[in-house]
């Protein structure tokens, strides 16, 4: 694996997120208390502390596909996704996201969506996690089950994303990896829910609800706005 960090302008993105926020009349982070569809968010492992983080690099073993991290840095862009819809049930913009909908997270830098599958994971041999697909579209196992405690996905509570395919939990367990990525930590899914499969939504663009029917369009997540 080579750097991992695409992002040397951390300025330039907080500016460019706010421009792209204002153009469109989004939420930056005070205003909704709920995760929408089309949003554009950061996911902190709570546990570990890590921010969920991939990046245009294959595994070395496994099924070979791009590879998945935590990183501790807060402005790095390689760890923004957008919250979208599945290709049976779509996620319209502005929509609170329901606990037990299913869902896609979309890499904003890479167009791949995040992935799971039974390949062994490169360090601690759990399920693989991964990056799959082209321009937003892969296949099933990009699908997540949203786990929280009430109607909707609350932005200050930590959640849990369900597999949909192998019921495996996206998790963190604090394995990292060496050089050249060190101190980025491996990311996986295991079959039980735990304080390390806990994740809450970070800094973001927050789509706002429409109050309109013009706003139940699909959202299509920004290719190059980060």
């Amino acid at each position: 694996m080579g750097n991992l960090n695409c992002s040397p302008f951390p300025l330039l993105l907080s500016s460019l997120v706010f421009l792209f926020s204002c153009f469109l009349g989004l939420s930056l982070g005070t205003e909704l208390s709920f995760v929408t569809c089309g949003s554009v968010i950061k996911l902190l492992n709570v546990r570990h502390n890590v921010r969920l983080h991939s990046h245009d690099v294959r595994y070395g073993s496994g099924s070979g596909q791009q590879s998945v991290t935590g990183v501790s840095a807060v402005e790095d862009s390689n760890s923004y996704w957008s919250v979208r819809g599945t290709s049976e049930a779509l996620c319209h913009r502005g929509t609170p996201v329901r606990c037990g909908q299913t869902i896609r997270l979309t890499h904003v830098n890479t167009g791949r969506n995040l992935h799971s599958h039974y390949f062994a994971s490169p360090l601690s041999s759990n399920q693989e996690v991964s990056a799959f697909g082209e321009e937003g579209e892969g296949d099933h196992l990009d699908e997540w089950t949203v786990q929280c405690g009430g109607s909707v996905w609350k932005r200050e509570e930590a959640v849990h994303f369900r597999h949909k395919a192998t019921e495996a939990l996206l998790s963190v367990t604090g394995e990292q990896y060496g050089r050249p990525i060190h101190g980025q930590t491996e990311v996986h899914a295991m079959p039980s829910p735990s304080q390390h499969s806990q994740w809450k939504a970070m800094e973001g663009v927050f789509m706002k609800p429409s109050e309109s029917p013009a706003g139940s369009r699909e959202y299509a997540y920004p290719h190059t706005e980060f």
